[in-house]
Order: C-alpha cells, then sequence, then structure tokens
C-alpha cells in the first residue's frame, strides 16, 4: 500500500488471475506455506498479502472477500499468529514459525524476565499485569481474558490523566511477541447493542496456544532463530535487498 497525490494505493491481482488468494482458509494455507507474511505491500516485493489478493474489495465489508475482514476471522481462529510483527506493522505468523519469532524478538526472556531483568518498561508491566494472574507462588497463571483494548487502556492506567503511548506501548510488545490479536469485538451500549468498528482482544500468545509451544525455539540462542529467519525470507525472495529484509524482520539479537 503506497500513498499517491494524498490517496491510498492498494495493489493485488486481477479478480481472474489463477494465482489469486480467494478465501481465508486459502489464505491460512498460504502463511502456513511459507511460515510467515506481512499484510501489507513493503519493500520486499511479493512478500505481503495485499500484493496475492483482488485490490477492489478491501474495507468493503463483504466477509468472503474483503482481506480487511479476513483478517478478523482468521485472528479469531487462532490457526496462526495476527499482530504487528513486521516493521510495527500487521502481520501473520504460523504456529511452526512462532516459537522462533519468540524467540528471537524476546531475545530469549520471558516478559517476568525481561522486567526483572530491565528489558521491558513500566508501560509495558502496566498492561501485561493487566493480562496475566499469579499463583500463590509468584509464577505466571496464562488467563483467557476477554477484554477490548478500548478497556485495556482504562484498566491499565493509560489515558488523559494517565500514562502516555498505548498504541505505542501495545505495538512494542505485539513486536517482543508479548501479545498477539486473538479476537475482535464491538463495542455495546447500555442497552446491549453493538455499535462501531470491531475492536481488538489481546493476549499473550501463551495463553492461547501454551507456554511450552511459544517457547520451544529457548533451547537455540536467540541469533540462532534470527538467522533462521533471514534465511527463510531469502529462500522465498531471493532478489529482495538485505536491508530490506532486515528492516521488515529486526535486526539480529546481541545475545
Amino acid at each position: 500500500m503506497i500513498v499517491e497525490n494524498g490517496k491510498w494505493i492498494i495493489s493485488g491481482l486481477a479478480w481472474d488471475d489463477p494465482y489469486r488468494v480467494r478465501s481465508p482458509k486459502e489464505l491460512i494455507n498460504w502463511i502456513n506455506e511459507v511460515g510467515f507474511l506481512p499484510l501489507f505491500g513493503n519493500e520486499v516485493k511479493g512478500f505481503s498479502v495485499e500484493e496475492h489478493v483482488a485490490s477492489d474489495y478491501w474495507w468493503t465489508g463483504d466477509r468472503e472477500q474483503d482481506p480487511w475482514e479476513w483478517r478478523e476471522i482468521i485472528a479469531t481462529g487462532h490457526e496462526v499468529a495476527y499482530g504487528k510483527f513486521f516493521d510495527k506493522k500487521a502481520g501473520f505468523i504460523s504456529l511452526e514459525w512462532l516459537p522462533f519469532f519468540a524467540n528471537f524478538r524476546r531475545d530469549g526472556y520471558d516478559f517476568d524476565s525481561a522486567w526483572e531483568d530491565s528489558r521491558a518498561n513500566r508501560r509495558e508491566k502496566l498492561v501485561m499485569d493487566v493480562l496475566t494472574d499469579k499463583d500463590s507462588d509468584g509464577d505466571i497463571i496464562w488467563t483467557d481474558k476477554q477484554i477490548l483494548t478500548t478497556d485495556l487502556k482504562k484498566i491499565a492506567g493509560f489515558g488523559k490523566e494517565g500514562e502516555k503511548n498505548f498504541p505505542g506501548t501495545i505495538t512494542d510488545l505485539m513486536m517482543k511477541t508479548y501479545l498477539v490479536t486473538t479476537d475482535f469485538h464491538r463495542r455495546k451500549n447500555k442497552k446491549g447493542a453493538e455499535y462501531g468498528m470491531p475492536v481488538s482482544v489481546l493476549l499473550p500468545p501463551e495463553a492461547v496456544w501454551g507456554y511450552e509451544h511459544v517457547t520451544s525455539a529457548y533451547g537455540e540462542s536467540p541469533s540462532d532463530s534470527w538467522k533462521r529467519i533471514i534465511k527463510r525470507v531469502r529462500q522465498l525472495y531471493p532478489d529482495a535487498a538485505e536491508e530490506d529484509i532486515i528492516r521488515l524482520i529486526g535486526r539480529e539479537p546481541r545475545s
């Protein structure tokens, strides 16, 4: 997606192109095949959902054809992970590749360990404290808390009279794979009627797919997980510039 003369321009394939992705299920299958995929076009040509779907159906509200609607369907289905994973922009990661992203992006640290070692900031902890519980021994319990981000913002103490930069904090937690988008709901008025645009629900990936799976790549170095991911992009897009790949995926961890 690019901006020309102040207008958003969506790229994509023709309706009758045999290579066009035609449904959420086809998109899930492709994500699982390639491993991970940004939602919108970027510097790595061809490496996005946008470039492989029909360009005329974005933001139409058509659940069968609108890729913007598909992202809600896919996030809710939990067959792949959805969040802001690529240069702070939205995309998908297959469950096979999620552990390698978690190991690399977290640098091998669970959130509580990152906080103890000053690798996480206070605003991030305010959010994570709302979305996790602890048992009597102080160990984290992963619970399925269905909290809209509009409510999460208030509960975590962000807002006009509280902490600032809630969107940036959430994006940073997603980039570190401490949070993913797991659902979308519309808000309800006092009479229980839904209104407005769908609002996301966020959870730690451990609450959805289990701690053992999400952290299953902790046995290798974060650097090796990074190299594995970079190698995969090179295999898929051998003509992509190295700096463009790194901009999307992130730089190699130091440790």
